[in-house]
């Protein structure tokens, strides 16, 4: 498995010129095609045929091997897997080195992951504050439970109760019960 270190430089720069390119669509369908669709198909094989299972294997091993100092958290309970990233390998690898070039990273995250997850029957419902940080929760997309309230599910571990989660300063991009990267609210 390559590290996130191996391809974030890559991303930013393969995005901002595709959206040169061919504009907004034609990253959406990279997005699609050459990450859902392609390199991570591992991922769409465990999710699709297990389920919230599968989003344990797949994101218990990646953060992992991504994030080695554990700076995430996984929380799993009936009817919903929650991830809690406090300190994204790949995004702050482009904030430590000034390889910001694409206008919204983070957003190729719910662009591989949405369409992915709508095709398993689950909706998502994510934040992230350019900075970071983040956290999803899915769930099935016939379940109309919202996402919970910070500290209710995570507790301890949710980044929205840490103090780098409010000391940003930034614009936060929420997602609601969506798997369109562009159905984001600020």
């Amino acid at each position: 498995m390559l590290g996130s270190y191996d391809f974030c430089g890559y991303y930013d720069w393969t995005f901002r010129w595709l959206e040169k390119t061919g504009g907004h669509p034609l990253v959406r369908s990279f997005w699609d095609e050459a990450i859902n669709r392609d390199s991570q198909r591992h991922a769409r094989e465990l999710i699709l045929r297990d389920g919230f299972a599968g989003m344990a294997a797949y994101w218990g091993h990646t953060l992992t091997e991504e994030s080695p100092e554990r700076a995430f958290n996984i929380t799993e309970d009936e009817g919903v897997f929650r991830i809690d990233m406090h300190d994204c390998p790949s995004k702050g690898f482009l904030l430590r080195n000034g390889l910001e070039h694409y206008r919204d990273y983070c957003d190729h995250c719910m662009g591989w992951i949405g369409p992915m997850v709508r095709e398993g029957g689950f909706v998502i419902d994510h934040e992230h504050n350019h900075c970071g940080q983040c956290w999803w929760e899915l769930r099935r997309a016939g379940d109309p439970t919202p996402a919970t309230a910070p500290g209710q599910l995570a507790a301890k571990h949710d980044v929205r109760i840490s103090s780098q989660w409010t000391a940003t300063q930034t614009i936060f991009d929420r997602y609601v019960r969506t798997n369109d990267a562009d159905d984001k609210k600020r």
